[in-house]
């Protein structure tokens, strides 16, 4: 795996509670922001994938064994 530097700017506060973040969890600075970047692009990826899923089930529909044909009319199911 290539690896690149980057330089981060971020607030000395924020960055003291993420170094002590990583040490409790015995990992590095960064490896916890790859895991946390991993991880956003994961759930990302995911939800959008879902997303053109379902609008594709709109779109289509979805077979109610019909075939097409419905044989009970509106208002024989509303009647009262």
């Amino acid at each position: 795996m290539n690896k690149q530097n980057v330089t981060l700017s971020l607030p000395k506060s924020l960055l003291k509670k993420a170094k002590m973040f990583a040490s409790s969890r015995e990992k590095s600075l960064s490896e916890l922001i790859r895991e946390s970047i991993e991880e956003k692009i994961r759930e990302a990826t995911g939800y959008d994938k879902a997303k053109r899923s379902q609008l594709k089930l709109l779109k289509e529909g979805i077979d109610l064994g019909t075939k097409g044909c419905i044989k009970t009319t509106r208002e024989e199911i509303h009647a009262r």
